[in-house]
Parts: C-alpha cells; sequence; structure tokens
C-alpha cells in the first residue's frame, strides 16, 4: 500500500467516525508506517477470534453462518479481518466509542431524513390480511429474493469474461467452443430435469414385495448415479448454485427409502461436479480452472468405471442394495471433497491465484486425512503446472505471457521515454504491478521478489539483450514450500546481479551521478565563476527578452574553458527557463495534499516580471535505462538544490560587487565616511550569513550525505537498494538545506530579499557619490567659484547633509529587518533542532552565532515563548 493510499484510508476512517483534535491523522500514519510490510507475511488463527465474536453476538447462528458462506466463497483476509473485530470487542474504550459514534450518527441520519423526506401514511383499514394472503405475499417476496440474489447465467458471464480478455489482447481472440456444445444438454452428463417421462409405471413401487423394490430402486440408482432419471428416482431442477435435490416416490418401503436416502448424496455430488467441469472448462474461465476441471475428470472417470461395474453386477443378479451402499462407501468420501472444492471455486468465481489459494488451503485443512489431503494434493498439482509454466517465464525471462489474466504480476502499456518528461511518471512502480487477489497464498510470502525479480530482467530485455537464468529449473507445487522458494530465490539473486552489473559497469551509474553532482550541486567552482561572469548581463534580462540559443553558447564555452571540460557527459547538459522562481515553485509541492494547495495554485502569478537568474536552471539528458533511478522526479529535486545555491551565490557576488564599489569610499574623511560605518557593517553581517548558509549546505549537508550515499551503493545488492539510497540522498539533502519546511522557506526567502534590495540601494547610492565627485572635480578645473556658484554650493552642501540623514535612516531599517529576520530564522531552527531532533540544522546557529552576538536575545525570546506556552 503506498504513502498516499494510507493517507487517504486514514483520513477517510477519521472523516467516517467523525475523530477531532489530538494529533490528527498525521500520528496514526506514521504509527503504520512503521510497522507496515509490503506484503501479509503472518498469517492469524480465525477459530478463537471467530468463537469470541460469537459469543459476544446477538444472534450467533447468523453470524456463524454469514462466517461460513464468505468462507465458502474464499473471501480474501477474512480471517484477519474476524481477528481484527475480536480485538476491538476485547477493548472496552474503543467499543464504548463505536457505540456511542454509531448511536450519534444513526440519530444525525433519523434527523436528516425527517427534514429531508416527505412521509407517507398507509390509508386505514377495517380488514385484516387473510393468512392465504399473506402466504402469497410471502411467496413472492421469496421469489424476488431469490431472483436478486441468483448467480448470473454461464453464457453471460463467458461473454463478460470474453469481452474482457479481448479488450486486454485484441490480437488475440479467445478460443470459444462451437455452440452446439452448449445447444445439446444431452452431451453435457447431467440430469435433463425438462424432459418429460415417456410413460408412467403401471404399478406403485409400494405395491410390489420387499425384494422386488429392490431391485428397482437398485436400477434406478445405478441410472441416477451417472446423472440419468429413473422411473421412482427423479432429479430437482436446480436454482443457480444450488445442490441437486432428488424426489423419492412416496410409496417406497421405509427401510429401503431410509438405504436409497443415504446414497442419493453420491448422485448429489456427481450433479455438482459434473456441472462445475462442464462450465470451467471453458477457455474463458483461465488455464488453472482448465486443468483443474481435467483432472477432475480424470477422477471422475474412476468413479465412471467403479458404476459401469456395478451395473455388471446387477444384470447378473449379484447386487443388494446393501452390497451397493458397500461398494459406494469408499468413493463417498472422494466425490464430498471434490464437490466441496467446485461449490467453493463457484461460489468465490475463483480464477488463477484464487483458485490455487483455494486448493492449497484445503490441502493443509485435512491435515490428518491422508487420504483427503492426498486426493487434494493431486489437484492443486495439476491446476499450479500452468500458473507455473507462467511464473518460470516471468522469473527465469522477465516475460508474462498471461492471457487470461490469471498470474499475481499485471502489465500496464507504459512507454519508458516518458520517464524524462513527465515529472509524475512512475514507470518503475505502475509498468508491472502487482494483483493481490491473484497471489496463491503459498507464494504470499514471496510475491514481493517474484514482482522484481522479473521487473529486473524485463529491464535488461528492453536494453537489447536476451536474459535466461543459468539456474532455471522446473517449479513444482509440494507441501514443502522452501523447494520452491529456493528457486525463486535464485533467481531473484541473478536479476538483482544482472541488472545491477549492467547499470553500474555498462551504463556507468556512479559516474552519471557524480557527472550530474558537478553541475547540480556546484561541485566545480571554476566552472561557475567562469559560467556567472560569462552570463551575469543576460540573466539580468525579463526571462521573455533571453535567447536560450545565446546560454546555451554560453554554457558550452564555460565547459570547455574549465575544469569541467574533463567530464565525458558534459554534453548532456542543458539549459532550462522555468516558469515559477525557486521559492514559489518549493512551496507549491510542500502545498500538495494539503489544505493550502488550492489557495497557492489558485493565487495570482507574481511572476509576471520573473528575471533570467531567477528562472534559469540546468536540465540533464538521461537515457534508458539511466533514468530508472535518474527519473524525472530526481532531476526536479536536483534542480530545486541547484537554483536554491544558485540563487545564494547571486546575491554573494552582488554583496561582493558593493565591497569592492565601497573602496571608493576610502578616500574621504573620517567625518564624511562615519555615515557609511553602519552601511558597511551591515553589508559585511549580509556576506557573512549568506556565505556560512552555503559553506553549510555544500560542506556539511551535501557532501557528508553524497558519500554516505556513495559507500551505499558499493554494497547495494539490487536496483530498489539503489533506487532507495539515491532518493533518500535528495531527501536528506532538501530537508537539511530548508528547503521542505515552508515556515524556515519564508524567512530565507525574505532575508535574500532584504540582501538585494540593500544591494541595490548601495548601488544607486555609490552611482550619486560618483556623479557628485565627478561635478566637484569639474568645477575646481574651471577656476575659483563664483559668488553664486558658492550659494549653489552652499544648498548642496545641505541637501547632501539632508540626503545622508535619509540614507542612515534607510540603513537602519535595513538592519532592523535583517536582525528581526536572522533573530526569527534561529529562532525557528533552534525549535525544530530541538523538538523534532533535527541535530544537523543546529550548525547553522553555531556558524551565524560564533561569538554569542544573538544569544542574549535568543534566550530572551525562549522564556517569552515558554511564559506564553504557561499562560
Amino acid at each position: 500500500m503506498s504513502e498516499f493510499r494510507i493517507h487517504h484510508d486514514v483520513n477517510e476512517l477519521l472523516s467516517l467516525l467523525h475523530v477531532r483534535g489530538g494529533d490528527g491523522a498525521e500520528g496514526y500514519i506514521d504509527l503504520l508506517q512503521k510497522h507496515r510490510t509490503p506484503y501479509v507475511t503472518t498469517t492469524v488463527s480465525a477459530h478463537s477470534a471467530k468463537v469470541k465474536l460469537a459469543e459476544f453476538s446477538k444472534t450467533p447462528e447468523d453470524f456463524l453462518r454469514k462466517y461460513e458462506e464468505l468462507k465458502s466463497k474464499n473471501v480474501r483476509n477474512l480471517d484477519p479481518l474476524v481477528y481484527l473485530l475480536s480485538k476491538l470487542c476485547e477493548d472496552k474504550e474503543t467499543l464504548q466509542f463505536l457505540q456511542q459514534n454509531a448511536k450519534e450518527r444513526s440519530e444525525s441520519s433519523a434527523n436528516t431524513t425527517s427534514t429531508t423526506t416527505t412521509s407517507y401514511t398507509l390509508p386505514q383499514t377495517s380488514t385484516k390480511m387473510s393468512i392465504q394472503e399473506l402466504d402469497e405475499l410471502r411467496k413472492k417476496l421469496g421469489n424476488v429474493t431469490a431472483s436478486s440474489n441468483a448467480p448470473m447465467p454461464a453464457e453471460v458471464t463467458r461473454k463478460m469474461l470474453r469481452d474482457r480478455h479481448n479488450k486486454k489482447n485484441p490480437t488475440q481472440p479467445n478460443p470459444v467452443f462451437p455452440n452446439w456444445v452448449y445447444d445439446r444438454p444431452a452431451l453435457l452428463g447431467d440430469f435433463m430435469t425438462g424432459s418429460t417421462p415417456t410413460g408412467e409405471p403401471a404399478v406403485a413401487i409400494g405395491t410390489l414385495p420387499l425384494g422386488a423394490q429392490e431391485q428397482a430402486l437398485v436400477e434406478d440408482l445405478l441410472f441416477v448415479l451417472i446423472g440419468v432419471d429413473g422411473r421412482d428416482i427423479t432429479a430437482q431442477p436446480v436454482l443457480g448454485r444450488q445442490n441437486r435435490s432428488f424426489i423419492v416416490d412416496s410409496t417406497l418401503d421405509m427401510s429401503i427409502k431410509e438405504l436409497v436416502n443415504r446414497i442419493l448424496p453420491v448422485a448429489s455430488y456427481y450433479s455438482t461436479i459434473t456441472r462445475f467441469i462442464e462450465e470451467k472448462s471453458s477457455f474463458e474461465y483461465g488455464q488453472v480452472n482448465h486443468a483443474l476441471t481435467a483432472a477432475m475428470r480424470t477422477l471422475m472417470k474412476e468413479y465412471l468405471i467403479l458404476v459401469t461395474q456395478l451395473e455388471h453386477l446387477q444384470r447378473q443378479g449379484l447386487l443388494s442394495l446393501q452390497k451397493l451402499w458397500f461398494y459406494i462407501q469408499p468413493t463417498m468420501r472422494t466425490m464430498e471433497i471434490l464437490a466441496s472444492i467446485a461449490s467453493s471455486v463457484d461460489k468465490g468465481e475463483c480464477m488463477g491465484g484464487s483458485t490455487l489459494s483455494l486448493l492449497h488451503d484445503r490441502t493443509f485443512n485435512y491435515t490428518g486425512d491422508s487420504q483427503a489431503q492426498e486426493l487434494c494434493l493431486y489437484l492443486t498439482k495439476a491446476a499450479s503446472v500452468p500458473y507455473f509454466e507462467i511464473l518460470e517465464k516471468w522469473i527465469y525471462r522477465g516475460i508474462i505471457k498471461d492471457p487470461y489474466s490469471e498470474f499475481m504480476v499485471e502489465e500496464h502499456e507504459l512507454q519508458k521515454e516518458k520517464i524524462q518528461e513527465d515529472y509524475n511518471d512512475k514507470y518503475w512502480d505502475q509498468r508491472y504491478t502487482i494483483v493481490q487477489h491473484r497471489i496463491p497464498s503459498f507464494l504470499q510470502k514471496m510475491a514481493d521478489k517474484i514482482l522484481s525479480t522479473g521487473k529486473y530482467l524485463n529491464v535488461v530485455r528492453e536494453c537489447g539483450r536476451d536474459v535466461t537464468c543459468p539456474d532455471a529449473k522446473e517449479v513444482l507445487y509440494t507441501l514443502k514450500e522452501r523447494a520452491y522458494v529456493e528457486q525463486i530465490e535464485k533467481a531473484y539473486n541473478y536479476a538483482s546481479k544482472v541488472l545491477l552489473d549492467f547499470l553500474m559497469e555498462e551504463k556507468e551509474l556512479v559516474s552519471r551521478l557524480r557527472s550530474i553532482k558537478h553541475y547540480f550541486l556546484m561541485d566545480k567552482g571554476d566552472f561557475f565563476v567562469h559560467f556567472m561572469d560569462l552570463t551575469e548581463e543576460e540573466l539580468k534580462k525579463p526571462v521573455d527578452d533571453i535567447v536560450p540559443p545565446r546560454l546555451e553558447a554560453l554554457l558550452e564555452l564555460a565547459l570547455r574553458m574549465s575544469t569541467a571540460n574533463t567530464d565525458p557527459f558534459k554534453d548532456d547538459l542543458k539549459i532550462d527557463l522555468m516558469p515559477h522562481d525557486v521559492i514559489t515553485q518549493l512551496l507549491r509541492v510542500l502545498a500538495i495534499e494539503t489544505k493550502q494547495e488550492k489557495a497557492i495554485i489558485n493565487a495570482d502569478p507574481t511572476d509576471a516580471a520573473l528575471s533570467g537568474l531567477e528562472a534559469f536552471s540546468f536540465d540533464y539528458i538521461v537515457k534508458w535505462p539511466l533514468s530508472l533511478i535518474i527519473n524525472r522526479k530526481a532531476l526536479t529535486r536536483y534542480q530545486m538544490l541547484f537554483r536554491h545555491m544558485f540563487y545564494c551565490k547571486h546575491v554573494e557576488r552582488l554583496l561582493c560587487n558593493i565591497w569592492i564599489s565601497n573602496k571608493d569610499f576610502k578616500q574621504y574623511s573620517l567625518h564624511s565616511a562615519k555615515w557609511f560605518a553602519a552601511a558597511f557593517a551591515l553589508r559585511q553581517r549580509m556576506l557573512n550569513f549568506v556565505q556560512n548558509i552555503q559553506y553549510y549546505m555544500m560542506f556539511e549537508v551535501m557532501e557528508p550525505t553524497w558519500h554516505v550515499m556513495e559507500n551505499n551503493l558499493k554494497t547495494a545488492s539490487n536496483i530498489d537498494d539503489v533506487l532507495c539510497h539515491h532518493t533518500s540522498f535528495l531527501d536528506n539533502c532538501l530537508k537539511d538545506c530548508m528547503l521542505t519546511n515552508p515556515e524556515l522557506l519564508r524567512i530565507f526567502s525574505k532575508l535574500m530579499s532584504v540582501c538585494v534590495m540593500f544591494t541595490n540601494c548601495m548601488q544607486r547610492f555609490t552611482q550619486s557619490m560618483r556623479m557628485e565627485r565627478l561635478s566637484m572635480e569639474h568645477g575646481t578645473m574651471d577656476g575659483p567659484p563664483t559668488q553664486s556658484e558658492q550659494v549653489d554650493e552652499a544648498e548642496k552642501k545641505r541637501l547632501t547633509t539632508k540626503s545622508d540623514a535619509g540614507f542612515e535612516a534607510t540603513i537602519s531599517k535595513f538592519d532592523s529587518n535583517f536582525s528581526m529576520l536572522l533573530l526569527d530564522l534561529l529562532d525557528k531552527l533552534s525549535i525544530y533542532s530541538t523538538n523534532d531532533c533535527e541535530h544537523s540544522m543546529i550548525s547553522i546557529i553555531y556558524r551565524l552565532d560564533f561569538n554569542g552576538f544573538y544569544t542574549e536575545r535568543l534566550e530572551r525570546m525562549a522564556i517569552e515563548r515558554s511564559q506564553k506556552a504557561a499562560a
């Protein structure tokens, strides 16, 4: 079950139970995820749970009857459900809550019904309904119920199955039997209840002597045992999946009638088995059912041979009713088991894996009855042959040949190229999926490995290599499951090694990941300095004015003139201009499945004047099969990390440019330069903040996490481990770089905005100072100032003094905003590092507050927060 499915089911359950408050769904989801397994790995005994629920129920007979009915239909997960319900009955607190909840819901629904529906009243009548009218009404209701519960005719079922198959495999039509097979009921071997007797007996059988009655009944029984009506024993019509019943002449002697009634169940079993064989042997019901009916047909031949031998004895006058009862008894148990299996498969509408599950469970249930267990084992082995043939092709070659949709693994048509284009494409997860109800119970524990084995081999096959497991042996059903478990494990180990070696050695997966790290995680410093120098002017433009081919050419130039030139995969790096800035993109991703999702999606677009720097990102060309690991989802995560660090690098360059331009102020006197002291200090604090954040992300988050991933990849045993380690690396980087926390992300975004606005302000002020200085120099070159020039100079000094005061106030405002946001960030980081055990984030606090400059204020904020919480 996927994480999103767990979220949905937990939220649905909480809404149905009207649970509010507490930890909400998140607490339950975390608990479930910690204790979940991919597939059912344990079985529970439902006997004691069934007894407990029956004792708890107000109508235990109805409960047990319903349980047996569902059990006969082979309903999946019935025993775990009964076990869960019994545990709920033991928990008095939960039980009380559920009862109260049910009471409240019934009251609310009653109120809703009373307000929204129109009430009708029956007309007053003075006469009561007679007994005869009641009986007629009861019969009509019974007929309606029977018709609604009656199964669909076999022809309709076959047509539905045939249409489903033809829709899935239009090029391989389903073979069908000719119509005359179904149009001639005499070929079926079952009773023809619609036929009328050719003549009536002249004398009632009850008037004959006992010996004559016995001989007549023996002859009738021999006919009935092979599906033909006798003179004094006739079969009743069958409705749906009912067992066949018979009518025996009422004038028959009671002692003979009692013995006849003991033998008649065999005829009923024969009818059930014959109908099952004739119906399920059709191609529409799949190969497993076809193999099962073939095995049953073989057993029925032995039964018919026995009846033929009894007929031979009867013709010789050596067969009495007692002897017939004696000879038929050993076969009676076999016929009962076969009829029971046939009824269960029919009621449960079992096909493929579900049929094998039912047969396997029956085989184990007959432990202690060696004859019955041997019979079920024979049927299970025969029925499992076509299923295991499909399994062998899947685990040995990675091919699914399942024309009747019986196998546990289902193939879906997906194009592997989309894994590079579509963000939400899940080729690896959705191309082949497990269908739970098709998993035989004896393969439940191995389902995950069976799925992975075929997937691994299939990937290698799609790359043009024909792979076959060297340890391929025939898989046979046995009660000792270790036999076929070992075969599956050998195939799994081979498939894992083949695909892993193919990706690691031939496709150079680790080298590819290193190449991506060079560019997306800014591993090549000289390349980025050169690239940003080349593209600085181009990226300042609005995104609509940028010419992508020009950027591509500058990228190519930067790659060729730096150490990145030694990278063999550098030509796969491309330019991508995104429609949103990185903060908007991250907030949109974080808002998925939350209350804010609709608000963020429907918000007014703020990216109308998006600059090239804000929209810029790298992209990378990845081909099959490496796109299984480096898929679009992984590349999007890399892009988020890159855009975040790239923007930080851009802000650092802006602040460094301000530092360079501020060198001009050294020539001013101390009195004139004192106004800039606050600005220089703020610039240095901002630069310290940006550089330390970059250092933290690159050297305390990405590099250590990368080395952990590299070491894990060396010990990975299969491609799923590689996927897991790579995804874990990206998730840890995003989390530790504060990109998965909307609150921290918003504060960080505001801090970056303050830094950019500060640099723009300083740039404008520096330019105005330079212009003023140039005008003054021009004045001195023309000679001594005149009186009017002196007046203008005085006015300029007054305005300069006023502008200096305004500049000082602006710097003070920048300082207060930056300090407030930085303190807020440090405070939030201290909270998350303490409460959520995010210990890596505390490194930022130590780096930014290395001399205790913010310590006192942070402590004061923590005290105020604790006082508010206490209040």
